[in-house]
């Protein structure tokens, strides 16, 4: 007798939570004998989870869980598997739905599924639930997610606009609100921020086949990578203009700094990596939303890797990097993606310019260039 298949999972978060709620009512409608647990964090920075699961029906139980360390995903973790496990086990559950509270992001999930299914489940897909019309209001919310009562553990230190670019960028299917105060603007903003997602409209008869297309967490870790980001293309439509800025020529590490806060201020969203000519070796990540930027280092750009460690590295890195290289920089560039309404695309080009090495100071070489101590501090790099 052949062994049952896995239970398929499918991870549904989003911080719109209407949104969200309506995706999972339509999943278990659609899908006969299919199952929802959500684990509740908004008792989390006192410590506490609460776990209900319910189906087409309603509520069909309920149970509490500590927080583990202080950490949400470790929480999670702990009581997610045993509970999916069960289902599984019981043979009943033909799909489970994980709904992920407002400001969890699907990516650790997604893991933690796909890691620890041990042949009675498997994940089959992510989505994230989304209100159009409140996407440029949440990529604009610099406010702290505890200022918010969004908080997942009292150390939880992120804010609301980049929490919701992880969750919206991470999830291949987008699960899209029919919301009477969205625009053609909304739409083209969400087109343009995560253009290979596929949208499903909420009300749409199609989310029996979307939750079981299949998930490859490694394809999905490897597409957020700085080094091999799918990063937008260059677009402009109903008002919102996606900048795709690409050089060869290395930053002026001074010069930059001073403008991060202008650079930073300029999209709704921006992203991707970046070198300093006094940083030759080091691949830096740019990721921006709500005016905060977050600068750190992604690791070695190849370039600055002997031949022998090419063949460590993962293969996808490898060929990003083939594709992308330079007779003299290598792998080394600037490639840097601004997405926004009214985006000042001549303005953002000409202080981006201004930043790059200029012809002299490229001819003298980097021992002749200052060294400037505020990437130290932003990289908690030693000067």
């Amino acid at each position: 007798m052949s062994a049952p298949e896995p239970m398929p999972v499918v991870v549904v978060g989003g911080l719109h939570a209407d949104a969200r709620r309506a995706t999972v009512e339509r999943l278990l409608h659609e899908v006969p004998d299919s199952v929802a647990l959500l684990h509740d964090l908004s008792a989390g920075p006192a410590g506490e989870v609460r776990r209900s699961v319910r189906d087409a029906t309603g509520e069909l139980s309920r149970g509490e869980t500590p927080l583990v360390n202080d950490c949400a995903c470790c929480a999670l973790r702990e009581d997610l598997v045993p509970e999916l496990e069960r289902l599984a086990e019981s043979g009943l559950t033909r799909l489970a739905v994980v709904e992920l509270w407002d400001s969890v992001e699907p990516r650790g999930m997604a893991e933690v599924v796909a890691a620890d299914g041990a042949g009675l489940f498997r994940l089959t897909n992510v989505v994230t639930a989304v209100d159009p019309s409140l996407v440029l209001a949440c990529l604009s919310n610099s406010d702290d997610l505890s200022d918010t009562g969004l908080a997942a553990a009292p150390t939880d230190r992120r804010t609301v606009a980049d929490t919701f670019a992880r969750q919206l960028e991470y999830a291949p299917v987008l699960a899209v609100a029919d919301s009477p105060g969205t625009g053609l603007d909304d739409l083209a903003l969400l087109r343009q921020l995560h253009p290979t997602a596929v949208q499903i409209p909420i009300g749409s008869g199609t989310w029996a086949a979307a939750a079981v297309a299949g998930f490859d967490v490694n394809a999905a870790a490897t597409a957020q990578h700085p080094a091999c980001a799918r990063l937008p293309h260059d677009c402009h439509e109903h008002g919102v203009s996606t900048l795709v800025w690409q050089r060869r020529r290395p930053f002026h590490s001074g010069r930059l700094y001073e403008a991060l806060e202008d650079l930073c201020c300029a999209a709704a969203r921006s992203r991707g990596r970046f070198w300093l000519a006094d940083r030759p070796d080091s691949l830096l990540a740019w990721d921006a939303a709500g005016g905060a930027l977050c600068v750190e280092s992604a690791g070695p750009w190849m370039a600055a890797l002997p031949d022998a460690a090419w063949e460590l590295m993962p293969a996808e890195r490898r060929t990003a990097a083939a594709l992308d290289w330079h007779p003299e920089h290598g792998d080394r560039c600037q490639h840097l993606v601004f997405t926004s309404p009214g985006l000042d695309r001549d303005g953002l080009v000409s202080l981006l310019e201004s930043c790059l090495l200029t012809d002299a100071e490229l001819a003298a070489g980097p021992q002749d260039l200052p060294r400037p101590t505020g990437f130290d501090e932003l990289l908690d790099f030693a000067a």
